[in-house]
């Protein structure tokens, strides 16, 4: 659900930024107040893991379509939503910056869709309420889908009402919205079964760590199993299982080529966003997480041309930009996090 610049006026774009930054800024005080040691390693790994995570996108039966994690819920229960919502955002500018995966103009829109959403809606007043204070499986499972769907369909809607205030696209909003919304409950529901999956494992190995919201455990050495099986998971997805994500256009672009029949928007020409493609074209070293064209052996057309893609799509570049990935956010994450740790004065 990652929207291109093509969908997005400079003006509904540069509010989105501003609001998106005030909200960063706003959970960064909120950090500062009662920043514990453990969730700087914490906020590293786990945005390493969500950056490889939304590499894999997974089939949706009998649609033609495919999705991904979003994983703002995921953070948002093991970080609380501060720290969770600053995390979203380190990914999604690695995502934009360096492998041209969303808009630059649309980061904005971005993490408000993928990370607002879920940190402020879906957890405290979905997933609280059903999960409770205790740590049964049932329950858990339940609050986690339920807080999924709706958080992702929230960002559906936000996607659909950004682009038609946008006005630059000729998407009729309801044909629009009668796609996004039923695509999104189906990848939402998946993306609710995996947070429950990440979070039940995080229970099994460290219980206390489920506590991140109202402040983490104060040892490092308590949060190792976690940090460690969440790390080993984030090379694994980003080196390896990434070569196995699904060829079908995401929940997004599926639904575009449903109302217009191509999966892409013609994109403006208006020197914003001439100036916006001509920076990330400089950017982006491993663009749509593979090698430069420039960089690999170019396919004969008529080759490109006789089949579908190759699936699994064993590719070098693709191992590259998952792990390169996930370091550069893990790095981004944990500068952030020392960032807001309050400075301790000897007096």
């Amino acid at each position: 659900m990652h929207m291109a610049d093509a969908l997005i006026s400079p003006a509904v774009g540069g509010t989105m930024w501003v609001v998106s930054a005030g909200l960063i800024a706003y959970c960064a005080r909120k950090l500062q107040q009662a920043m514990k040691d453990s969730l700087v390693p914490l906020m590293g790994v786990l945005g390493a893991f969500i950056f490889a995570s939304q590499m894999i996108n997974f089939s949706i039966p009998l649609t033609g379509s495919s999705g991904h994690l979003g994983g703002g819920l995921i953070l948002s229960v093991l970080l609380g939503p501060h720290a969770a919502f600053i995390v979203i955002a380190s990914v999604l500018t690695v995502q934009a910056l360096f492998f041209a995966d969303g808009g630059l103009l649309a980061l904005g829109c971005n993490i408000i869709n993928l990370g607002f959403f879920p940190a402020f809606i879906a957890y405290p007043f979905i997933y609280r309420p059903i999960a409770g204070k205790g740590r049964g499986a049932r329950r858990a499972w339940m609050a986690a889908v339920v807080a999924a769907v709706i958080g992702l369909q929230l960002g559906a809607l936000g996607v659909v009402l950004e682009t038609k205030l946008s006005g630059i696209s000729e998407l009729p909003v309801n044909a629009f919205l009668l796609l996004m919304l039923p695509i999104h409950l189906a990848i939402g529901a998946v993306e609710g079964l995996a947070t429950a999956a990440v979070v039940a494992f995080v229970a099994k190995a460290r219980p206390d760590v489920l506590d991140a919201a109202s402040g983490p455990v104060e040892s490092r050495a308590g949060i190792r199993p976690v940090v460690i099986g969440m790390a080993m998971a984030a090379l694994i997805i980003g080196g390896v299982i990434s070569w196995f994500a699904s060829t079908h256009p995401d929940g997004l672009e599926w639904s575009i080529a449903g109302v217009t029949g191509t999966e892409e928007v013609a994109g403006s020409s208006g020197a914003v966003h001439r100036k916006l493609a001509a920076v990330r074209e400089k950017t982006a070293f491993l663009p749509d997480y593979g090698f430069k064209a420039t960089e690999v052996e170019s396919v004969p057309a008529e080759n490109a041309a006789a089949g579908p893609e190759p699936w699994p799509a064993v590719a070098a570049g693709t191992s590259v930009a998952g792990i390169a990935g996930g370091l550069i956010t893990f790095g981004l994450a944990c500068l952030a996090g020392f960032a807001l740790k309050p400075r301790r004065t000897n007096i």
